[in-house]
């Protein structure tokens, strides 16, 4: 039987050690520092870093942490998407924004469906996604407007701008 693409041990450590390796390499911060905040051993850390010794789940999070990166979204968007998208929003406000989505999800999920929550299908995923997407796109103009609105009324009414 052979493996499907991506889920062998030997790409699954490699891509792993990779993340870890680029998550501390774009913190700004020491491997001594991350090691000491992830309470992990220093040549422990170095040997996973450099994937020579694979990272438990645990190590792999708490590392993440160390280096200030979303422990949870880093290693979610590697096991769901893939690794170059982890690498390309490490340490972005996406990130974040898609771990607290991720987190919030299922409990959103039981509260909206109730009774009829197994009722949903796993082909209405990409749709979904594509919905709330573009739901979130709006959201976000609509929020960007009404910023714009208010500051433009704060600042004449503090006589800032006007000439």
């Amino acid at each position: 039987m052979t493996e499907p693409d991506g889920i062998s041990e030997a790409q699954i450590k490699a891509g792993v050690s990779k993340l870890l390796h680029e998550a501390a390499s774009t913190s700004g911060r020491s491997q001594v520092c991350i090691a000491r905040d992830a309470e992990i051993d220093r040549g422990t850390m170095r040997r996973i870093l450099a994937g020579k010794r694979e990272a438990t789940v645990s190590e792999a999070l708490r590392i993440l942490y160390g280096t200030g990166a979303s422990p949870h979204a880093h290693l979610l968007l590697y096991l769901v998407a893939d690794q170059d998208r982890a690498s390309l929003w490490m340490q972005t406000d996406l990130a974040l924004f898609f771990e607290q989505l991720v987190r919030h999800l299922p409990d959103a999920l039981e509260a909206q469906f109730g009774d009829h929550l197994h009722d949903v299908k796993p082909r209405w995923a990409k749709g979904t996604a594509k919905r709330v997407a573009r739901l979130l796109a709006e959201h976000i103009d609509y929020l960007a407007q009404k910023d714009a609105l208010l500051g433009d009324g704060f600042d004449r009414k503090n006589g800032v701008g006007d000439a």
